[in-house]
């Protein structure tokens, strides 16, 4: 998927997993945009973006399920998938959301998370697809092993929510590719002392190896705010991004999301990345 002059971490970028059951073209070269509101997704949506990610706004540093009518609302509106945001290990709230219809969950935000040591047992819902953070390979391979069907590669989730520091998700976007590539050149005997080095399960590292990606649609997060960024983490080699709910405190957010999804589709060509920072406002 990538093309010539891009960084190119893989030996291919097709991703042999379902995900959104057969929209997998509309999510891989995509944007999701984090919303907290009807009217954000229909901005989001008008945009171009891919998918919607419904979460409630942060309250004293919690970010919480949000409320499954406003999801039902938000269903109504727009055509895209929406996914929703529930706490890291709060079964609960997946089975709450589950019961109203929600099949695709964000399970990311290790700041609002209810258990530090348990992650909801995907399987239990067969029907639905998580999105799981991860901020370096053995955690990415460890949420795959559970059910994630995608990574979210982020940074700092604080700055996520209320900044545009995009320096932490730099950091480790390139790390977890870096440690590809690194799986990807080993020779087998290698693989096992590495799995166990980066505490992830062996039968998922040597797929990682034999492909020379992650077995799962890999979108980077936190602080992504341009188009210039957004192309700096396609370049890099992610399937996609997700953009937080700070956009909305853009003065032009329609527009600097057109751009950034321009840039996504285009990210390796200037020309086009120019033209898709032309007039997307300011704070």
């Amino acid at each position: 998927m990538a093309e010539e002059n891009a960084i190119s971490p893989y030996a291919g970028r097709e991703v042999d997993q379902c995900f959104f059951k057969g929209e997998s073209s509309r999510v891989l070269r995509g944007v999701i945009v984090q919303v907290s509101s009807v009217e954000q997704a229909k901005i989001a949506e008008e945009a171009g973006a891919c998918c919607v990610l419904l979460s409630e706004p942060i309250h004293i540093g919690i970010m919480r399920m949000p409320d499954p009518l406003l999801f039902i609302e938000i269903k109504r509106v727009v055509s895209v998938p929406v996914i929703v945001k529930v706490r890291v290990g709060h079964f609960v709230e997946a089975q709450i959301l589950d019961n109203v219809g929600v099949k695709h969950f964000d399970e990311s935000d290790e700041t609002s998370a209810v258990d530090q040591e348990h992650f909801i047992n995907k399987h239990r819902f067969k029907e639905s697809y998580f999105v799981c953070g991860c901020r370096s390979l053995g955690e990415a391979l460890r949420r795959v092993k559970e059910g994630a069907k995608m990574i979210k590669t982020q940074g700092d989730m604080a700055a996520y929510s209320s900044g545009n520091n995009i320096t932490e998700t730099l950091r480790n976007v390139r790390s977890v590719m870096a440690d590809i590539r690194f799986l990807h050149s080993m020779n087998e005997d290698e693989v096992f002392a590495f799995s166990q080095k980066i505490s992830a399960p062996y039968d998922i590292v040597k797929k990682t190896k034999e492909i020379g990606r992650l077995p799962a649609i890999n979108y980077a997060a936190g602080g992504i705010a341009t188009p210039a960024d957004a192309a700096l983490m396609m370049q890099l080699g992610c399937d996609g991004i997700f953009v937080g709910l700070e956009i909305f405190q853009f003065s032009k957010p329609c527009d600097r999301l057109r751009g950034i999804v321009q840039a996504v589709k285009g990210y390796n060509d200037p020309s086009v990345l120019a033209q898709a920072s032309f007039g997307v406002g300011a704070i």
